[in-house]
């Protein structure tokens, strides 16, 4: 994701410098029109973007980050980050007269590419204001949703909404397949009726097609789910169906490893029923 976001923002007249943990994607960020700078990412900037896969990476760069960024600079994490550290992280730069937003995205490589991005922020909306033509640069949905720390919770609601649609929409296709309902007509039926969702119309086909989507990882999965269910917990809300949900994947992730495919969910639940949507 990072490297079509680097794209867009050259694109749109910005001095990019770019930092990564793997030097070997230099010659990509030269490319696309940046200065590699892994040794002074931060100096002389205004605003510090972290686009990294989960939370350990995050807590991992965070303390030296920080120490680097001066006053007066604004950090707008990307980064689809669990609502208490992102509080926890963000108190640490407020406390260096740092400004932060949270921003994660919504959308794959593909809006990456197309500067179509949906972003869920939080944080102060003058400081939002501020930035807005910048993030628009690769975004072209802006949500402001709340004070810090609800951007990172909307992302990952959405994100729960998603995958549990996932697991419904399977089993309700593979209980129509053992009573003899073509799982592609069935799946039609249900994408022209009330419970018609994105997922139905949108990714139907990758699901009857045995695809997994290999853009995010299992595990990155489980670590976003179980996300949720602690902040749930910690503020006394019920967790039953997405609670289920979790589990499901969690048994996935012990089945199928830390691989790639956030429909591997689906998947298990083909192995649990001895057989697939695809056949």
């Amino acid at each position: 994701m990072g490297l079509p976001i680097v794209r867009a923002l050259v694109r749109a007249g910005h001095d990019v410098r770019v930092s990564d943990r793997r030097p070997e994607v230099a010659p990509a960020v030269r490319d696309a029109g940046a200065r590699w700078a892994p040794d002074d990412v931060t100096r002389g900037v205004d605003v510090v973007f972290t686009a990294l896969p989960g939370n350990p990476e995050l807590r991992a760069s965070m303390p030296g980050l920080l120490d680097a960024i001066g006053p007066g600079v604004t950090w707008i994490d990307l980064t689809s980050t669990a609502p208490d550290l992102g509080r926890e992280l963000a108190g640490a730069a407020r406390a260096r007269g740092v400004e932060v937003l949270d921003a994660p995205l919504g959308g794959g490589p593909a809006a990456a590419s197309d500067a179509a991005l949906t972003l869920y922020v939080g944080g102060r909306a003058e400081v939002l204001d501020r930035h807005r033509a910048l993030l628009g640069a690769f975004a072209d949905r802006i949500h402001h949703c709340g004070e810090p720390g609800t951007g990172y919770l909307t992302k990952l609601l959405v994100n729960v909404l998603w995958f549990t649609q996932a697991a419904a929409v399977t089993e309700v296709l593979l209980l129509g397949q053992r009573a003899g309902l073509a799982p592609g007509v069935l799946g039609e039926l249900l994408g022209d009726g009330p419970a018609s969702s994105d997922f139905l119309r949108d990714y139907l086909p990758a699901l009857l097609a045995g695809d997994g989507l290999r853009s995010f990882g299992l595990d990155r999965v489980v670590e976003e789910l179980d996300a949720v269910r602690s902040a749930a917990a910690a503020a006394g809300s019920p967790y039953v169906v997405a609670g289920a949900v979790t589990d499901l994947y969690r048994d996935a992730l012990a089945h199928f490893g830390p691989v790639d495919g956030e429909l591997l969910g689906a998947a298990y639940l083909e192995h649990l029923a001895g057989r697939r949507l695809a056949d």
